[in-house]
């Protein structure tokens, strides 16, 4: 092959996606760009903007209004078919009343219809009929996660934190976290949930759904499956994708 075939091929590759999503992150996130652009089907575009959003910025959401929908507004300027406000723990801080104040800042800004990472989460489970799981982070606490949960009628059979900090989220490595899947795993509960969006608890889905025999929602899996769900119509026939687990079969 030579160089201009290969350039040709190349160029093919960078084809206009036939859908795009924007993702709004926490500024400290590094795990969701790259798993996003690896998972994500072909012809699905993934654009993301930066918020200071957690950790030593973090505030109510009516108080986040200005940062939120700065980072919206710059989001917008790449037409995305649809915006998710991507973080677990801030989606989820202030219940569904805080997720529906974030909601309304981004679509306010934009236009453009929107989503928060909680929500899609619990409709995650909702279509695998998960009710109650064992819950699986790298958080000091997972005190948030289990109201909000709860609030969506999902028991919370067990729960584990790692009490991490920041970057240290990211060191937690795929097999470590299927061990843990293992070793806290409850007969009562339906499922495993692995809650954060920025860990490599994404490549460990396949591995503990065949070790435990249940399924296994992520935060980015959630957002992922949501998110073609909804876009389905621009992006036709996809292929099948097993290491995301059951949930993109649902």
């Amino acid at each position: 092959m030579d160089a201009i075939t290969e350039g040709k091929q190349a160029h093919q590759h960078l084809a206009e996606p036939r859908a795009r999503v924007g993702l709004i992150i926490p500024s400290v996130n590094r795990m969701s760009e790259p798993q996003f652009n690896h998972y994500a089907p072909a012809g699905l575009g993934i654009h993301v903007a930066r918020a200071r959003i957690t950790g030593q910025w973090r505030k109510p959401a009516v108080e986040m209004k200005d940062v939120i929908t700065r980072s919206a507004e710059a989001l917008a300027d790449s037409s995305p078919d649809l915006i998710v406000y991507h973080c677990t723990d801030s989606s989820m801080r202030e219940g569904c009343a805080g997720e529906r104040t974030l909601i309304d800042i981004v679509r306010a800004a934009t236009g453009i219809d929107t989503v928060a990472t909680s929500a899609l989460v619990i409709e995650a489970m909702r279509a695998l009929g998960i009710k109650s799981v064992v819950l699986l982070s790298p958080y000091l606490s997972n005190d948030v996660i289990v109201r909000y949960l709860n609030e969506n009628g999902i028991a919370v059979r067990h729960d584990v934190a790692l009490k991490l900090d920041g970057h240290a989220f990211t060191a937690v490595t795929p097999g470590r976290w299927l061990e843990l899947a293992r070793e806290h795993d409850r007969a009562d509960a339906d499922a495993i949930f692995l809650s954060c969006t920025n860990t490599t608890q994404m490549e460990a889905i396949e591995d503990i759904e065949l070790a435990l025999g249940k399924p296994v929602v992520n935060s980015n899996q959630a957002v992922l499956w949501g998110c073609v769900k909804r876009l389905g119509g621009k992006l036709g026939a996809l292929p099948p994708m097993p290491a995301l687990g059951r949930l993109m079969n649902a």
